[in-house]
């Protein structure tokens, strides 16, 4: 379908939901698998909670939504979209001082939380902040009752016999959601999406997907509603018509692929990288027959996913390959997994052809929270790891003089949440500033650097930390790392070894850099580095909720030790 002549998010639920058995099953939790919505249930609850929002917020009024991904996120979401307030999604994972920070930017009418614990990191806060006048929970909470809404009362009580879809006035251009970027360079910004934005987004990902969809396509989702990334892809699943499953924990997706055979999932490079890891360990331990099929299947598998013609005998040893191998490892992950969809960051391009190589494609896609989130993305029949697809229809991308892309279209953001000088920065002519460095191959972007992280030598050369840590990352003994050195007279880095080699000693650690160097130019190669024992991590402030490394931070915090190397 194309969302070009839908006017706005909640619309287009009301338009599939017309078009669905009633009786399917939408929205489940595998923490909770009774904890399961037909479209029929999600319809009326969003109806009737959003007539319970309305008493208490206007057109525009701001509301926080912090919980773990669980059904009665989307319906409160659609809910607050349809009493025409602006849902602000909001991490589980913030610190205290992030959700203050919130808070008093956007000054919310109304609070939802999942649960006590959630209730907790806001609290103390919202005692102080007299714009606060309800608070709504998923589940029950110890304080007055007459202070929050219990949403899951509200929906043990639902008028089935109402049919009446409520009539909308909402339009394209308005704001559905502010979604606050994850901070890697200091302060979250709150970045205003419209309706039309997310529409657009949506539009450009069914041309992705069509060659992928089932009658009832299923989907596994970890990663966070509150970032941008996967906030849009539920109005896609929306779109067509999807089964959504939320994931207990990314220490239990791998079960949860087996317990609900997802054929479609979206996730972040870390992700990737650590799968890469874990199943490339596994072939390592393997010895015999075993290891010499491993080794043809990755050979062929790279030479197709390199675009290189197969032998009438190499394409038959890949069909058996498919049947013994690729198979098998496809079973870990469900069975039926047509692909996985990766953004949010760069995919190392060793992580993508292994991934592909061995049966699990996954498409690399670019963009920016600023852009709703997609800007490109690979299609499943033309798969080229090194790049970042060609852009969605419905935005243009160009690149300037300096080798910045620009970005302009509906999918672009309305600005940034009472912050117009910083709006100023990144829009300019309608065009959108990313901070990315990219050139075009043949229609499909490629992303070659980040102007913010480069770093320049004393004799101007100019290099990306993030291609080196990469390529550190892939060895089996470091599990992450930091490269540090602007302006310097050479490149080192901080390492953090992975669980299986915290014991390595520093010899074993400078011969593995010795071989990592051999794969990067003279002025990339790491000459010294320093090893912590403590992991970066979403707790200790070091990781973004999207396993993004807080760059500024860490380096803030080793400073001297970076130092003293030189």
């Amino acid at each position: 379908m194309s969302t070009q002549n839908i006017n706005n998010l909640v619309e287009l639920f009301f338009i599939k939901y017309k078009e669905q058995n009633k009786d399917n099953i939408l929205l489940t939790s595998l923490k909770d698998t009774d904890n399961n919505f037909t479209w029929e249930k999600t319809f009326h609850s969003i109806k009737k909670l959003s007539s319970e929002i309305k008493k208490y917020a206007n057109k525009g009024d701001r509301c926080l939504l912090i919980s773990e991904n669980r059904p009665e996120w989307f319906i409160a979401d659609l809910s607050v979209m349809l009493s025409e307030a602006i849902t602000v999604p909001a991490y589980t994972t913030y610190a205290e001082k992030d959700y203050e920070y919130i808070i008093e930017n956007c000054n919310p009418k109304l609070i939802f939380v999942s649960n006590q614990e959630q209730f907790n990191k806001v609290k103390e806060i919202i005692k102080k902040k007299s714009f606060v006048v309800k608070i709504f929970s998923f589940e029950e909470l110890d304080i007055d009752t007459d202070t929050y809404i219990n949403v899951n009362k509200l929906f043990s009580n639902l008028d089935y016999q109402d049919l009446s879809v409520p009539d909308l006035s909402i339009k394209r251009n308005d704001p559905a959601c502010i979604i606050y970027t994850s901070g890697t360079q200091g302060n979250p910004k709150g970045v205003i999406l419209s309706h039309g934005g997310i529409l657009n987004n949506c539009d450009g990902a069914l041309d992705i997907l069509k060659p992928l969809l089932t009658d009832q396509t299923r989907f596994l989702t970890w990663l966070p509603l509150s970032h941008s990334y996967e906030h849009t892809v539920q109005f896609v699943q929306i779109s067509v018509g999807a089964k959504i499953f939320y994931a207990e924990s990314i220490e239990k997706l791998i079960k949860n692929m087996n317990d609900c055979k997802p054929q479609l999932m979206t996730a972040v490079p870390r992700f990737y990288q650590n799968l890469f890891q874990k199943i490339n360990a596994s072939f390592n331990k393997v010895t015999g027959l075993k290891k010499k099929l491993i080794v043809k299947m990755l050979e062929l598998g790279t030479k197709k996913i390199n675009k290189q013609s197969l032998t009438i005998l190499e394409k038959l040893i890949d069909n058996i390959l498919e049947k013994i191998v690729r198979k098998k490892i496809k079973r870990q992950f469900g069975g039926e997994l047509k692909t996985f969809v990766s953004g949010g960051g760069a995919l190392d391009k060793e992580v993508g052809i292994f991934l592909n190589a061995i049966g699990l494609p996954t498409l690399q896609g670019y963009g920016l929270t600023e852009t709703s989130p997609v800007v490109s993305c690979n299609p499943i029949d033309d798969i080229r790891v090194e790049t970042v697809g060609p852009p969605f229809k419905g935005n243009e991308v160009k690149i300037a003089s300096d080798g910045e892309i620009l970005v302009k279209g509906e999918n672009v953001m309305l600005g940034y949440w009472n912050n117009e000088e910083e709006t100023n920065k990144v829009l300019k002519n309608g065009w959108l500033h990313t901070g990315d460095i990219g050139i075009f191959e043949n229609g499909y972007l490629k992303i070659t650097d980040r102007k913010k992280d480069i770093l320049i030598t004393p004799g101007g050369d100019n290099i990306s930390p993030v291609k080196i840590e990469n390529e550190l990352s892939n060895s089996k003994f470091i599990d992450q790392s930091i490269v540090y050195g602007d302006n310097k007279p050479y490149l080192v880095a901080l390492l953090v070894l992975s669980d299986d080699n915290i014991n390595v000693t520093q010899d074993q650690i400078k011969k593995e850099l010795d071989i990592i160097n051999k794969n990067l130019s003279r002025v990339e190669n790491i000459k010294k580095f320093f090893i912590i024992n403590e992991k970066f991590s979403i707790e200790n402030g070091m990781l973004t909720p999207t396993l993004k490394l807080k760059r500024y931070k860490i380096i803030k915090k080793y400073k001297n030790e970076f130092e003293k190397l030189y």
